[in-house]
């Protein structure tokens, strides 16, 4: 299924209550918004979560539904709440109390890019702000909930697996002395917005492929996680981050030359999750 937002690619029949999203791996840039941003291709690209989609791209052949957007962050960011408007960008928006998020210009509307490149010279009319709420904003949502009631309704449990990527160099800036650098940190929100026996099954998972997982530190889950994550009502969200640079060169937005690999790998760690997550059988009938 795809719409102008997202595509959504579901399994030919449900086998697990998990739900995977990617909600920054869109990439598809019009000329209208190239031709509204002050920006280059290679600049705007720089927020994308680039090749996540296609890192989960086994998951519906394993079971569960798989949510990408399509629509790019630089334009609208799906992991922040609608409200989120920037008054630096937006006019009319009268200033709201103080969030880190939106005053570094990372609201529903980005205002910057990665390393704060400025997306636009002035500002946007309110209208166009709510137009992009309304068209993508919306939309992406309403399908993630009912992928979420669905899985609640079928197994009693739902799982979001909120699917992004770090760039190397946030690892590195956290990094503490004499600890390995993570390949993947998970974040639960210290616990609030997930199960802790349901992350330790998907931590499992990536552990028995290899890789070093940390949780919670540098990032420990934003809108989507915050929203979504209610372990008392049996829906769990974990974000998942995975460093880039082990399957893209990241200056270039290019795949590495052993993409196919990594991603192989990724499908090995999918199936672990699939298979582990509680809710793994449907209700019966009644």
């Amino acid at each position: 299924m795809t719409h102008a937002t997202y595509s959504l690619t579901l399994p030919a029949s449900r086998a697990s209550c998990a739900v995977f999203s990617s909600p920054h791996s869109g990439r598809d840039y019009t000329d209208a918004f190239r031709k509204l941003s002050v920006l280059d291709a290679a600049a705007l690209r720089s927020s994308e979560d680039a090749f996540v989609d296609d890192l989960f791209t086994a998951a519906p052949d394993l079971g569960a539904p798989l949510l990408a957007a399509r629509v790019p962050r630089a334009f609208i960011d799906l992991n922040r709440a609608a409200d989120e408007l920037d008054p630096a960008l937006i006019d009319e928006v009268i200033r709201a109390p103080h969030n880190p998020r939106v005053s570094s210009g990372l609201g529903v509307v980005p205002r910057v890019v990665a390393n704060g490149r400025a997306i636009y010279h002035g500002k946007l009319p309110l209208h166009e702000a709510f137009g992009r709420i309304d068209g993508h904003w919306k939309p992406y949502h309403a399908t993630l909930r009912r992928l979420l009631d669905e899985s609640l309704a079928a197994f009693g449990e739902a799982v979001l697996i909120d699917c992004h990527s770090m760039p190397r160099e946030a690892i590195e800036a956290h990094a503490r002395v004499g600890s390995a650098r993570p390949d993947v940190v998970l974040g639960d929100r210290f616990g609030a917005s997930a199960g802790a026996g349901v992350v330790d099954q998907i931590e499992a998972a990536f552990r028995g492929a290899g890789l070093i997982v940390a949780r919670n530190a540098p990032f420990a889950g934003a809108y989507i996680t915050q929203t979504y994550g209610r372990p008392a009502r049996n829906c769990h969200a974990v974000q998942i981050e995975i460093d880039r640079s082990l399957y893209m060169i990241e200056d270039r937005i290019a795949r590495r030359p052993d993409f196919a690999a990594f991603q192989k790998l990724m499908t090995g760690v999918i199936a672990g999750i699939i298979g582990s997550v509680a809710g793994s059988l449907p209700l019966a009938a009644e």
